[in-house]
């Protein structure tokens, strides 16, 4: 059976690189402190630890590893950003519930055709306990809900951005690249003379690289100031859609294994290696969806007005319109659907469960111009005319929202690696590894 150390490190990000934190501080016997991370601190054990399970990821290829004392710091690094963060969350008020931690630990078991006994003892031999496990995923997914907060207040796209993006789209085809860096990292604020220094040491990290006297990985591993510093600068694999044109013109021209030249991105400056390279897919396929066009009314249930007030009211505005009265009418009169109300009820047209499933069942069970029995959702009762239905050719609509998302994933990168930096800076962060 093949160590969880892999599905670990993509499943959550931190989790080999660290160890169970607030957990531990509970269970360990009292030993040295390594660092002091605002009101928190981080134990020697919990170091010890994190570095283990590097060295046990990288057993086959130990030369890739920096000497213990590198390592050390970089894994420390890795921690005390991971504590900032998960402090963050807390007093943002992201908890993560103890269900959502089983069902995602038996998702992990699934995934891997494991019992909840098996993953246990997988783990175990991955030096981690099942207690520690929970306390990891826990801070992960604390981080992730932090993440998501911080990038849907700050990420914006505009329509001249995705203009561009799908411009460039066009230009690169349907290529995927599997990416390293290095990152020497600068403050917004950097002197000349810190540009100059984080110059001479990225051109010196690839000459060790181009010599040989260095793998790309383990270079990473040992100087790069990137969250992904302890994964070898993996970066995985991108298509060429989702990097930015200035990094992709760049790469162009290069074969697998090259290095670029160095880039000056948001965190610093960074040489790109090309790991491999891919033909993926070409645009996307025509797409069409079907599309209905109704009328509709709603009476909520609330304190005020019971479920069988609300039916009865959809049943009287019913036999109204059975009667002759004309539904947009009755909906200006009776209902309380603010979207559609002033419009006599005109939802227009739209895919079918825009509206939610209560509506969506309805759609499927009435032709064009029959009128739905008063009927039951969450928010109330409705009553539903269909007008209409067709086909409609919604490729260029999918086609920007997936620009937008590739601008959005490649911004969100860049905005939360400031906002690292940002966290780091104001901390107050005392490391007391020995010189």
């Amino acid at each position: 059976m093949k160590s969880l150390a892999p599905l670990l490190l993509a499943l959550a990000a931190a989790l080999s690189a660290t160890a169970p934190a607030h957990a531990q501080l509970v269970t360990a016997p009292v030993d040295g402190i390594v660092a002091v991370v605002d009101e928190d601190v981080i134990l020697r054990s919990e170091l010890d630890q994190a570095v283990g399970n590097i060295t046990r990821r990288f057993a086959e290829n130990p030369q890739q590893l920096p000497p213990r004392a590198v390592l050390e710091r970089q894994v420390l690094d890795s921690l005390v950003t991971q504590r900032l963060q998960v402090a963050r969350a807390e007093s943002a008020g992201i908890r993560i519930a103890d269900a959502e931690i089983e069902q995602t630990i038996a998702g992990i078991a699934t995934q891997n055709n494991l019992t909840l006994p098996q993953l246990a003892a997988q783990l175990e031999r991955d030096g981690l306990s099942m207690a520690g496990f929970r306390t990891s995923l826990r801070e992960e997914l604390m981080t992730q809900r932090l993440r998501q907060g911080i990038l849907r207040s700050r990420v914006q796209v505009s329509e001249s951005e995705i203009d561009l993006q799908l411009a460039a789209q066009a230009e690169a085809g349907g290529r995927e690249f599997r990416l390293s860096n290095i990152v020497v990292g600068l403050p917004n604020d950097a002197s000349p003379a810190m540009l100059a220094e984080a110059q001479s040491k990225i051109e010196g990290i690839r000459a060790l690289v181009e010599r040989g006297e260095m793998d790309f990985a383990a270079a990473a591993i040992r100087y790069s100031n990137a969250p992904n510093a302890l994964d070898g600068g993996n970066i995985g694999w991108r298509r060429a859609t989702e990097i930015p044109p200035q990094f992709l013109q760049l790469l162009e021209g290069m074969q697998a294994g090259q290095m670029s030249q160095t880039i000056r991105g948001p965190s610093g400056l960074q040489i790109v290696r090309i790991d491999e390279v891919r033909e993926g897919g070409g645009d996307i396929a025509r797409q069409v969806e079907q599309q209905y066009k109704a009328r509709g009314l709603l009476v909520r249930i609330s304190e005020l007005v019971s479920a069988e007030e609300a039916m009865a009211k959809v049943v009287a505005a019913r036999a109204r319109i059975e009667a002759g009265e004309d539904f947009a009418t009755v909906a200006r009169e009776i209902s309380d659907d603010t979207m559609s109300r002033n419009q006599g009820g005109d939802m227009g047209w739209f895919e079918k469960n825009a509206w939610g499933s209560a509506i969506a069942q309805q759609l499927d069970q009435l032709a064009d111009g029959q009128l739905s029995q008063p009927f039951r959702s969450d928010v109330g009762v409705h009553l539903l005319l269909r007008e209409g239905v067709r086909e409609q050719d919604v490729t260029e609509q999918v086609r920007r929202e997936q620009a937008r998302e590739a601008v959005s994933a490649r911004k969100a990168e860049d905005e939360y690696e400031r906002f690292l930096r940002q966290m780091r800076d104001e901390a107050y962060v005392e490391t007391r590894l020995a010189s």
